[in-house]
């Protein structure tokens, strides 16, 4: 049951996040290949990323095509409906915190089906939740949202050390996978809603 509805959540996740994708490209004026490309680099890039840095292969993509093609989709479909994408800002800000809890929980069972080290399980979940969207804002120009002072990767970590600390206290598997990924959605929402944030640095002293 429990991968029924993590593969739901896969598919739901990386097509609200190459529809996210699209709207940047759109403000970024880039035609509608590099719409897709944006699109698809933003859904998949985290699995992919982690995939390599694990030697954990093939990817995804490259075994199920059709995973390719559904952000690509997604994201031609987000040009038709451009027009009405601000009034669904609410649902996609939630979709989005949905496929960062999901991604990470993904990512966390690729790197413990490896029989990888605790921290390198929690890291490759933080990775999957996170890196498409770095990709994302690097290819747009902008400072990624991974580096401003924004609860994301913060929420990634904690929701994949839960997940991983209930599992190691033998708890059954679909209660800690539905507790983290519930209590990381729940950390993410309210982050938006009261505007939480991480402490800044802030350095304005030039060397001389």
């Amino acid at each position: 049951m429990s991968v029924t509805i993590l593969h739901i959540l896969y598919i739901v996740a990386i097509t609200a996040e190459a529809m996210t994708a699209a709207l940047s490209a759109g403000r970024r004026s880039m035609d509608w290949v590099g719409v897709c490309l944006l699109g698809a680099v933003t859904a998949l890039g985290g699995g992919s990323g982690r995939d390599v840095l694990l030697g954990h292969y093939p990817l995804i993509w490259v075994a199920n095509p059709g995973y390719l093609l559904l952000p690509a989709a997604a994201a031609l479909a987000t040009i038709a409906i451009a027009r009405v994408m601000h009034r669904l800002r609410r649902l996609f800000l939630f979709l989005d915190a949905v496929g960062l809890v999901a991604f990470t929980v993904l990512g966390c069972n690729v790197a413990m089906e490896m029989g990888l080290p605790v921290v390198v399980v929690i890291v490759a979940g933080m990775i999957t939740g996170c890196l498409g969207g770095v990709l994302r804002d690097i290819l747009c120009n902008e400072i990624p949202l991974l580096f401003r002072s924004e609860l994301y990767a913060s929420v990634s970590v904690v929701t994949g050390a839960l997940y991983v600390a209930g599992l190691r206290l033998g708890l059954p598997h679909d209660a800690v996978m539905f507790a983290a990924m519930a209590l990381g959605l729940a950390m993410r929402l309210l982050a938006l809603r009261f505007n939480w944030n991480m402490p800044k640095f802030v350095y304005t002293q030039e060397l001389h």
